[in-house]
């Protein structure tokens, strides 16, 4: 039986309200008892259990304090009302995307450019989160674990067909070249799925997008097109072109393949590689437990130096600007990043700890990774950078179903253009 539209938009805007109810709720003063409770607003249902254990861990060794979890399905929304009615909580996090930087940089969060936290952190990590926004000369929130956009590959088919890992773009052609002429199929396309295009894109395009693309792209505005100084259809389409040809090597009918097909066909060996991140290494190893997989940064340059990893903060910690707790905020905080609890939690995660130091766990794939953090050879998910109202998955879907790109990179400007004239340019400030 289907469900009402109009019953589900009522079902939801109850469940946000209980949410926002859930979250306020935890914001209790300084009782009699000397005990001050902390409202924690976190968005990742399946860190739910980590973080309680860090709660409890932290509340044994601060016996002032109590953090209440409040863990919320829509945080985006949820996170927005109330700061709308200035009931922001005590200590937050998010995934940062673009919506969030849009949050930073109208100046609700804590600065934290003084606090002796913010030096333990990668600056690399850092440097994502302002390219998606500050307050002008702030810093307003912490990276805490990060993601990594990248080729995963299965390990021991590359050690049988003696392949090793490619440095240059050419070198990657030429890996895709050797496994289809042994009879392995290089990549499992999976375009069923409109989204599970954007990861080739967003690691071929960060490249494109270096020096301040899109800083350009918001100064243009309404004028970006085929006579502005930068442009998708200007600066985009040796992009475009690497892309499709990595398309050319899947496998048949992979327009009508899934992400969960990918993975599946991934775990039990019938393809070299996917175009994915490490969040497909758990669903993977679900089906395959003992698969050797490593993940490399797409090597879309002529020079191995060039190669950047695009990485996304996946848990970006914050707090309200005007808490009134703002000591016993800080105090959780600076706990949160300390080694030992960080380390435990994103190694759970399957995520790499933001802290400078940090060990990684043993997971070969982001052993693999680790020297691109290390070197801060990382850069951000330019799909952050581009107006969700921009239908960005479906545009390049079509594009590697019809293969015209001039028509698809047009879109996109024309696409940017008509969102611009239509809001407040931001400067990434």
């Amino acid at each position: 039986m289907r469900t009402h539209p109009r019953r589900i938009a009522r079902l939801a805007a109850v469940l946000a309200i209980a949410g926002i109810a859930a979250v306020t709720g935890g914001c209790a003063a300084n009782p009699s008892n000397g005990v001050t409770t902390l409202s924690f607003f976190q968005f990742k249902g399946e860190a739910l259990e980590d973080f309680n254990q860090i709660i409890a861990d932290f509340e044994a060794e601060n016996p002032d304090i109590k953090v209440v979890q409040n863990q919320v399905a829509d945080a985006d929304t949820i996170i927005r009302t109330l700061l709308v009615k200035d009931k922001a909580p005590d200590v937050i996090t998010l995934n940062a995307n673009g919506g969030f930087g849009k949050l930073a940089q109208a100046g609700v969060f804590y600065d934290f450019s003084n606090e002796p936290v913010l030096q333990t952190i990668n600056p690399a990590v850092q440097e994502i989160l302002a390219q998606l926004g500050n307050k002008k000369g702030e810093v307003n929130s912490l990276g805490y674990v990060n993601n990594a956009n990248g080729v995963i590959y299965n390990q021991e088919i590359f050690q049988q067909q003696g392949l090793e890992v490619p440095q240059t773009w050419d070198e990657l052609i030429a890996v895709c070249d050797k496994l289809k002429a042994a009879g392995i199929t290089p990549f499992y396309g999976t375009l069923a799925d409109s989204w599970t295009a954007l990861p080739s894109f967003n690691a071929l395009g960060a490249y494109a997008a270096q020096d301040g693309f899109f800083d350009k792209m918001r100064a243009e505005g309404e004028k970006v097109g085929p006579d502005s100084e930068v442009s998708f259809s200007k600066d985009f389409a040796g992009v475009m072109d690497q892309q499709k040809q990595l398309f050319s090597y899947m496998q048949d009918g992979y327009r009508g393949k899934t992400y969960d097909d990918g993975n599946a066909a991934f775990a039990k060996g019938e393809v070299a590689m996917l175009l994915q991140g490490i969040w497909a290494l758990s669903p993977i190893k679900s089906i395959n437990p003992d698969i050797k997989a490593g993940i490399f940064p797409y090597p879309a340059t002529d020079d191995p130096a060039d190669r950047k990893l695009v990485s996304g903060v996946d848990v970006t910690v914050t707090m309200g600007k005007n808490t009134p707790h703002r000591k016993e905020a800080l105090r959780f905080i600076d706990y949160l990043f300390r080694k030992d609890v960080i380390e435990k939690f994103a190694a759970s995660q399957n995520m790499v700890p933001s802290v400078k130091g940090a060990k990684l766990s043993d997971d070969p794939a982001l052993q693999s990774v680790k020297p691109y953090f290390d070197e801060g050879k990382i850069t951000g998910f330019i799909d952050h950078q581009i107006p969700p109202s921009i239908p960005l998955a479906a545009i390049d879907q079509q594009f590697l179903f019809s293969g015209d790109a001039e028509a698809a990179l047009a879109t996109l400007d024309s696409e940017w253009a008509k969102v611009a004239a239509r809001t407040i340019p931001v400067t990434g400030e």
